[in-house]
């Protein structure tokens, strides 16, 4: 096992050990225990008591974070013709389609998301292989197959985004930069386990979150008090 740096000491000195924080506490600690030179990412984990292996107690979903991701977000529109000037209005990255799907086939996934359209999934479909493993798939349900091109390419652009629950029962994403104020920070993060709380399944028995953890990149987790997340 590595040796902890004196950085990760002093992280670890901060946390209490044991200690379920309130949502606005650890936003603000989060901050204090960051020591990295980049903007590091700030990251929400969230053990559910669901059994993904049963098709109704998966939990998936989108959430429109209120101070954005941090990120900038690379879009691929896929689309016919006619809506490719809808597309460049929008934001999107790069916009087109026959092209786009052959630098794909030849590995080609320098991007964040891909919006098309329904007409379009039969020529998508068999992209599968290369976009499915990296999440990169379009899916009504996160809305990015859809004929609205142009809106969905603003939503993704201004911090919506889409989450699953993985095969271990955890959630995990992004909720902005360590550079957010402290209050940026909660009100996003509570945006995304407030989402949660509204998907429960209703096949899903027992106590339903778990447990949360908030970290950025390379700094330790805090335990987050689940009750805490609905308090102003």
């Amino acid at each position: 096992m590595s040796k902890l740096t004196k950085n990760q000491k002093l992280a670890l000195g901060k946390i209490e050990p044991g200690k379920a924080y309130t949502l606005k506490e650890a936003s603000a600690l989060v901050k204090e225990i960051t020591t990295t030179k980049f903007d590091a990412s700030v990251d929400v984990d969230v053990r559910l008591g669901v059994d993904p292996r049963k098709a109704n107690q998966m939990v998936r979903g989108v959430v429109s974070l209120p101070h954005g991701t941090g990120k900038q977000v690379r879009v691929l529109a896929l689309c016919t013709p006619d809506k490719e000037a809808e597309a460049t209005e929008a934001g999107a990255d790069y916009v087109g389609l026959d092209e786009y799907i052959a630098k794909i086939k030849g590995g080609w996934t320098d991007i964040d998301v891909i919006i098309t359209m329904p007409s379009i999934m039969g020529k998508i479909g068999a992209l599968g292989r290369v976009l499915g493993p990296r999440g990169l798939m379009p899916n009504p349900k996160s809305g990015t197959v859809t004929n609205d091109i142009g809106q969905a390419i603003k939503d993704v652009k201004q911090g919506k985004i889409d989450f699953k629950v993985d095969k271990t029962g955890i959630v995990h994403t992004s909720v902005g930069k360590i550079s957010f104020n402290a209050d940026q920070i909660r009100d996003n993060a509570k945006e995304f386990i407030s989402t949660l709380l509204k998907l429960k399944p209703s096949a899903a028995k027992g106590t339903y979150i778990k447990s949360i953890y908030l970290s950025s990149t390379m700094s330790p987790g805090i335990k987050i008090d689940p009750k805490s997340v609905e308090e102003n």
